[in-house]
């Protein structure tokens, strides 16, 4: 009987054991903050503006798109460069398209009727956006051949740089 009552006031110790360390565990708690910085940033992207066939007897128009991907609220402008051959346009154009030394005068607008001309200085003849809207936003570039021009016949080309500022 003394094995029985060993037994038994060993397991009578365990169970108090086992009580008073549960009783003695504790809990607490914290918290802790998520950050996270957004900078403005934006990308800017432009499709081709291909005028098609020119006759001289008759303006040409053609149009492109601009499209500028950046975070809600940015302000930003648009500005477009005079071109790789700026400098051989012929007035009222400031752009002129080459090919074989011969060049072919153009513009760029930022409106449909076309009477602003889009240039790249901030303030004077850029397209300014207030606060973009986040995600993609599309802005048109009206083109204009001035009827007139007797050139060479060819393919001409000239580049623009699109320059976004934010």
């Amino acid at each position: 009987m003394n094995k029985q009552i060993l037994k038994s006031t060993l397991i009578a110790a365990a169970g108090l054991l086992f009580a008073n360390s549960a009783m003695a565990a504790g809990t607490d708690t914290a918290t802790f903050q998520v950050t996270a910085t957004v900078a403005d940033s934006c990308l800017v992207s432009a499709t081709p503006l291909a005028f098609g066939a020119y006759d001289p007897a008759a303006v040409k128009d053609g149009a492109s798109e601009i499209t500028t991907t950046c975070t809600k609220g940015t302000k930003y402008n648009i500005g477009l460069d005079a071109g790789s051959n700026a400098s051989n346009a012929t007035t009222p154009s400031t752009r002129a398209m080459t090919v074989n030394s011969e060049y072919l005068s153009y513009d760029l607008y930022s409106n449909t009727d076309r009477n602003t001309v889009w240039g790249n200085t901030i303030g004077t003849d850029t397209v300014e956006i207030s606060a973009s809207l986040g995600g993609e936003e599309v802005h048109y570039v009206y083109g204009r051949i001035p009827a007139g021009q007797y050139v060479t016949a060819g393919d001409y080309v000239d580049t623009i740089n699109v320059t976004i500022t934010f």
